[in-house]
């Protein structure tokens, strides 16, 4: 007769059982199963569950070992023994008559026999006895959260430690879409006048709804049983990976770190007066739409930003450190976004690099040296600024983390090193997210993060993210979609008599009757004598729309023929995809 557990591939419940769901049986005992095979029973036993102890004790061996290795350490610890052979005699139909399918049994999933030692004296900083979970997770970010909401859905017992608010998002973009929709509304027979813009209005409406995604964050976890551990998470020296907050300890044999990253910014000493700037995180902070403001940097969040100031009114000003911006996307898009930064009034400073900062009456006084190949380096002086924002890279959150104590391999510039499973190089500890320095995206943290977790608590041991043909927004305006290889890296891997590519360059159909005009360029990247299509770029009104559906097509292999052969929408700025030539 077998055990009536629920088991799901190598998973298995770990049978801890209450008096009051086993009154009918006339049981009194608290029992747990261990590796060996043998079902224990002890007094006084304190759950996650938080249910009266019970009384007696008592072992039930059985032959056999059980379906998973079940992590019962925390069980000895509370109860103050530790595992011990028993000699195989019971009959399982004893076992079985003592289990109720009604009982709600806790899940502990995937963890080695080997793990199951004599309990260590590893007490808290404040005496107190350590806390057990199936999974810990540090860092209530995107990725992180999914992670630990897909590990509860499977059955883990998990907890999250977050010293700040959890999640987070943005809405200004839409802002500044609105504001330069309203320009061409005049083109269209509006009368737009009497509208104006106030940043207040939209920074209220932000802060309301991010805080309403927090409260939504919390209650998902809360409805998940997911603990939320509040504090600063460091790593102890302890034998096996352990997060202390607060004084208590907190042990698991799968520990993910999902600290994320934090907006880079160089020093007083670097550049005297860097600290009178701000970063991203403080713009979301700005209680006025600056008058004056500068931008430094030219990746996709100092292209975002300078975006939405200046389309709200904002006299805006980037510089960067060549002659374009988005270095390491297509070459065509690279260009392109410089062009139309530049058309849509934001003053582009190329080969500039601030040489220091200081107040004045009046605002910021930012001196730039600009140093044009062949031409001999000139400082010019930026002044009477409301905002400098500094959006020159993301650095890893991994300081005060105590990763010195997991002996954790780093790069150079602080991201935790992971395998393709995200394993790092400390069995049972795993990174996800921008704390790895690889394809910083939030959708990308949320799916390594989630099949992270169908790897650790439900058997899949393939489970893992390909991070190829990631599709990637910029959402400058107008929008950038791209995916796949640029075609300096088809050349690069295939060789240039294997590549061929397919491009266009066309004024949408919304700009037909509008006197400001926007280009939308797009770019097929072949390789092959079948052309297969590995990579797709655009920029354009709507190419963050379009870009999802053709990702697919591009993930599943498509050729040239294949969009060729498929009917085009029209009028749409999409239809040239599959008319190109």
């Amino acid at each position: 007769m077998a055990l009536p557990l629920r088991a799901r591939g190598l998973l298995a419940n770990a049978p801890l059982l209450y008096q009051q769901a086993l009154g009918g049986a006339g049981i009194s005992n608290t029992a747990f199963l261990c590796p060996a095979g043998a079902l224990y029973s002890s007094v006084p036993v304190r759950s996650a569950c938080s249910k009266p102890p019970t009384a007696g004790l008592k072992a039930f061996p059985f032959p056999g070992s059980v379906p998973a290795p079940c992590r019962v350490q925390s069980l000895f610890h509370s109860s103050h023994c530790s595992p011990s052979a028993f000699s195989q005699t019971t009959i399982l139909s004893r076992i079985a008559s003592f289990f109720s399918p009604h009982c709600p049994l806790p899940r502990v999933y995937h963890t080695s026999p080997a793990m199951h030692k004599p309990v260590p004296d590893s007490h808290s900083s404040d005496g107190h006895l350590p806390r057990y979970f199936d999974y810990l997770v540090v860092g209530g970010g995107s990725g992180g959260l999914a992670s630990a909401r897909r590990a509860a859905e499977l059955g883990a017992r998990t907890a999250v430690v977050e010293s700040s608010k959890l999640g987070g998002t943005c809405i200004m973009w839409n802002a500044a879409i609105h504001s330069e929709y309203i320009h061409d509304h005049e083109d269209y027979g509006f009368e737009t006048s009497a509208i104006k813009f106030t940043w207040k209005v939209i920074k209220e409406k932000r802060d309301a709804y991010v805080s309403r995604l927090n409260d939504i964050y919390q209650n998902n976890l809360q409805k998940a049983q997911i603990e939320i551990i509040r504090g600063q998470a460091n790593f102890t020296s302890d034998s096996e990976p352990t997060v202390e907050v607060n004084g208590q300890k907190y042990i698991a044999p799968h520990i993910l770190i999902a600290t994320g990253g934090k907006p880079s910014m160089p020093s007083d000493a670097e550049v005297p007066g860097a600290s009178l700037g701000i970063t991203s995180d403080g713009f979301f902070q700005l209680t006025d739409l600056p008058r004056r403001s500068v931008v430094v940097g030219a990746g996709y969040i100092a292209i975002e930003i300078v975006g939405i100031l200046s389309a709200l009114g904002s006299k805006a000003s980037l510089l960067i450190r060549q002659d374009k911006v988005l270095r390491t996307f297509d070459s065509m898009i690279s260009s392109n976004c410089t062009e139309e930064l530049e058309n849509a009034g934001v003053e582009v400073w190329k080969y500039a690099q601030v040489k220091s900062v200081k107040k004045s009456a009046t605002g910021l006084e930012i001196n730039v040296q600009c140093s044009m190949p062949g031409r001999k380096p000139t400082v010019r002086t930026i002044q009477d600024v409301d905002c400098l924002l500094w959006a020159i890279g993301r650095d890893p959150n991994t300081e005060d983390l105590g990763l010195e104590n997991l002996g954790l391999e780093l790069d150079e510039k602080g991201h935790i090193v992971v395998d393709e499973f995200q394993n790092t190089s400390r069995k049972g500890v795993y990174a996800v997210g921008d704390v790895c320095g690889r394809a910083l995206l939030t959708p990308v943290a949320i799916a390594a993060g989630r099949k992270l977790s169908h790897r650790l608590f439900e058997g899949q041991e393939d489970s893992k993210l390909d991070y190829d043909n990631i599709p990637t927004v910029v959402f400058s305006h107008p929008p950038i979609g791209t995916v796949g290889l640029t075609e300096e890296e088809a050349v690069t891997a295939k060789g240039r008599e294997n590549v061929k590519v397919y491009t266009t360059s066309f004024s949408p159909m919304y700009h037909a009757v509008t006197r400001r005009k926007t280009k939308c360029v797009m770019k097929l990247v072949c390789v092959g004598k079948e052309e297969k299509v590995v990579g797709l770029h655009m920029q354009g009104l709507g190419c963050d729309e379009m870009l999802q559906g053709f990702s697919v097509a591009i993930k599943m292999g498509a050729t040239k023929k294949d969009f060729d052969n498929t009917v085009a929408i029209h009028p749409t700025s999409s239809e040239e995809l599959v008319t190109l030539r």
